[in-house]
């Protein structure tokens, strides 16, 4: 998987990891890949609501990998 822009938002609290996603999003480009790093536990159902909500494409399934949660975003 090739990743064209990663955004890391650790020690935000929601919802700003959502807007910050989003904000993202809306700079790239159709079919770019985007990794967001989190570690609020709401990110795990809000990112990819809102992401889908918004028109994009959750790639997989939310890893977790201790208190990391990691999405991979196609715009």
């Amino acid at each position: 998987m090739s990743i064209d822009f990663a955004l890391d938002v650790r020690g935000e609290s929601c919802p700003y990891p959502v807007i910050y996603t989003l904000d993202t999003l809306k700079e790239m480009q159709p079919g770019q890949l985007l990794q967001v790093i989190a570690d609020c536990p709401s990110s795990f159902r809000n990112v990819p609501e809102e992401v889908v909500k918004h028109g994009y494409t959750l790639v997989q399934e939310p890893q977790k990998n201790g208190r990391d949660i990691i999405f991979y975003i196609q715009a």
